[in-house]
């Protein structure tokens, strides 16, 4: 029940197999999630290599059977952004400087745990930036092939200058003015477009644009064409990029013509025809210049979400068919509240947005209670029916340590999340500069809804099917853990894990899953239902101890089937608590009860930890069913697994099937269980059809 991790595919270049495991566990203990290899000579470190399947290489630079040099020369070599990091039991001056200038990214010390791991998450924080930045430039590259590609075809007439002259017109701009060839134009002042009416005015605003004031909107005045002749146009500016240097788009529009139109089409683009309200492009345009404006150090800007609290049940009382009316009467009110002091939006179906350009923290909480307020007991008449309303806010006050639009919505989505999920009717704002009292109270709250969830009824199961593949009887369930929202929602348990094990309840909670999951054996059995539970338990109640007595008593006392209960423990863990492990099984075994290991084949020889605990079942790691159909190497993998552990005995299940051609392929392969969404997804009732 652990939250998700970024795994980091690292190589260990070490003479001893136990000093690779040594680093691992050191890793492990402090929270990386690692997956580990490890070359045996320098032939197999140069094949491994070119697989691609390495984000970090640590050397110890005591190594003999493949020295730093011979590591350094393959890694460089590979051609590949693979960071090396070199290891060693102490440092040197001159050592660690001709380390450094061989090419190493940094030297960790072996024997400090805390300064290894530093050293390994700053290093893949800085390549996740690197690869991060190439996806952007390839993102960035390709978009402007397009937007040339769209600008080219364009009816509209469009223009690029630079300190007012003319950089780049498209055909329809060409046409319009009466040239042939953009070489015509290439060169040529702007001021040369305009009429002599309304020269001064446009140097005017030619000087303000070079004090770097920002451009307007639009600008109405006479154009000249190449012949001479006059006509009434109306310039609209845009700040822009062409060939990466600052420059200025021009669109001209013939004002007899189509001005008018134009006005009434750009009302049609930005505005949600439902409440009036600027449509979630427009708002997006506007969002992603004011986190523009962050990255230069603008702190004082704000993010809203607002979404009506247990939506789904007013659009029941009211009806579907007055649901836009609803949505009317609330954009009014929004807009009613907020004024001219921030831009109004549907963000999405039933949610709003607000940004606002100037908000300092104090004032943000200030507009964001205001919107709470207006909300709280407002009543509206729809469909004949009142409804009384509130509102779950959550917000971001944008600033330069969160200066990217999907840092800024994912917060905003979180916070207004939260909100929802503590009942609604709140407000909470993620300020990135400091941890204030709304983020401590925030998390306050949910420490006690997990303690009430625990103390009543606020947790509930639910079930995904384990499928064999062999036709083997009865019927198997994993066990997931899940939380009930305030409307009746379901609470996912990301929502609410990550601080139920910052404030050590993840022991309690894997008590209350376990209590409940022998419950519903025992209920299963007087049925007549040949049910099997598989039960996830955390690092954490390994390491408090008292589970397994736990577990002997609650059979005990329900007369449940004890060989029907599998606990799951997570193979990385088992190594870093390996005598709990082995306690946890000796107390449960004499009752039937089983172990099942999950992320097998994680480790760099997760055979060998068969030596020590006694799994029935081997869940493989998810890793290897990525794109699994169209993986050979994937699939020699999972095929030598699952050799292997049919040779040791053991049932393998793959979880995480998401399609036929997966399917296919494990049944190939051989493999005895099968989970995933493809098969089907999890739900609150056991009814899956085993036959």
């Amino acid at each position: 029940m652990a939250a998700n991790e970024t795994v980091i595919r690292l190589m260990l270049v070490e003479d001893q197999l136990e000093d690779a495991e040594h680093l691992i566990s050191v890793l492990r203990n402090g929270g990386l999630a690692v997956r580990p290899q490890r070359p045996k000579d320098a032939a197999e470190l140069v094949a491994q290599l070119g697989e691609g399947s390495v984000d970090m290489v640590l050397v110890s630079l005591d190594a003999k059977t493949v020295s730093f040099a011979d590591a350094m020369l393959a890694v460089n070599a590979s051609g590949k952004d693979i960071p090396v990091i070199a290891t060693a039991s102490k440092l040197d001056e001159d050592r660690v400087i001709e380390t450094l200038i061989a090419g190493a990214r940094d030297v960790a010390l072996r024997g400090r745990p805390e300064h290894l791991r530093l050293v390994v998450r700053n290093e893949f924080g800085v390549l996740e930036d690197r690869r991060a930045l190439r996806r952007i430039e390839a993102a960035m590259n390709d978009s402007e092939r397009r937007c040339n590609s769209l600008i080219a075809s364009s009816r509209d007439p469009i223009a690029y200058s630079h300190e007012g002259m003319h950089i780049r017109a498209n055909q329809a701009y060409l046409d319009m003015f009466g040239y042939e060839d953009f070489l015509d134009v290439e060169g040529l002042p702007l001021l040369d477009m305009v009429a002599s009416s309304d020269a001064e005015r446009f140097k005017q605003l030619l000087k303000d644009l070079a004090k770097g004031e920002p451009p307007p909107k639009s600008m109405e005045l006479r154009a000249r064409r190449a012949d001479g002749s006059d006509f009434d146009a109306t310039m609209e500016f845009a700040q822009a990029k062409y060939e990466g240097e600052n420059c200025l788009q021009i669109i001209f529009r013939q004002r007899a013509i189509d001005a008018d139109m134009a006005r009434e089409l750009d009302e049609l683009r930005y505005r949600d025809q439902t409440t009036g309200l600027s449509n979630r492009r427009h708002f997006l345009e506007q969002l992603e210049a004011a986190v523009s404006a962050a990255a230069a150090g603008r702190n004082d800007q704000l993010l809203l979400l607002i979404e009506p609290d247990h939506y789904s049940t007013l659009t029941l009382d009211i009806g579907i068919a007055h649901s836009d009316e609803l949505l009317a009467r609330l954009a009014a009110r929004l807009q009613e509240v907020v004024g001219d002091t921030g831009l109004c939006a549907r963000f999405s179906d039933h949610d709003f947005a607000v940004l606002r350009a100037e908000s300092s923290p104090r004032e943000s909480a200030e507009i964001a209670e205001s919107i709470r307020a207006a909300f709280e007991g407002f009543i509206v008449e729809v469909g004949g029916r009142s409804v009384s309303i509130t509102m779950s806010i959550g917000g971001v006050q944008i600033g330069e340590k969160i200066a990217s639009l999907q840092q800024v919505l994912g917060k905003a989505s979180q916070a207004s999340n939260s909100s929802a999920n503590l009942g609604g009717n709140r407000v909470e704002i993620f300020d990135p500069s400091a941890r204030d009292r709304a983020e401590t109270e925030r998390i306050a709250a949910w420490v006690q809804r997990i303690r009430d969830a625990l103390a009543g009824d606020g947790f509930v199961l639910h079930y995904q099917p384990i499928i064999g593949m062999h036709g083997q009887s009865g019927e198997t369930y994993e066990t997931l853990l899940r939380m009930k929202g305030a409307g009746g929602e379901i609470v996912p348990p990301m929502s609410f894990l990550p601080i139920a094990e910052e404030h050590g309840l993840l022991d309690d909670i894997d008590r209350w899953v376990v209590s409940r999951a022998i419950e519903l054996l025992a209920e299963r059995k007087k049925a007549g239902k040949d049910t099997t539970l598989f039960v996830k338990v955390t690092p954490n109640s390994l390491i408090e101890g008292g589970l397994g007595a736990l577990i002997v008593e609650q059979l005990k006392n329900n007369g449940a089937p004890g060989d029907k209960l599998v606990l799951e423990i997570q193979e990385p863990k088992v190594f870093t608590n390996l005598r709990a492990t082995q306690e946890l099984q000796r107390t449960i075994q004499p009752h039937g009860c089983r172990l099942a290991l999950e992320q097998f084949g994680s480790g760099l020889n997760s055979f060998q930890l068969l030596s020590h605990v006694d799994p029935t079942f081997l869940k493989i790691d998810r890793a290897f069913m990525t794109d699994l159909a169209k993986n050979p190497e994937n699939q020699k993998k999972l095929r030598a697994i699952n050799d292997e552990a049919h040779r040791a005995g053991k049932q393998v299940i793959t979880e995480f099937v998401q399609d036929a051609a997966s399917m296919s392929a494990l049944f190939s392969i051989g493999v005895d269980y099968v989970e995933g969404h493809f098969l089907a997804m999890a739900g609150p009732d056991m009814n899956y059809d085993f036959s």
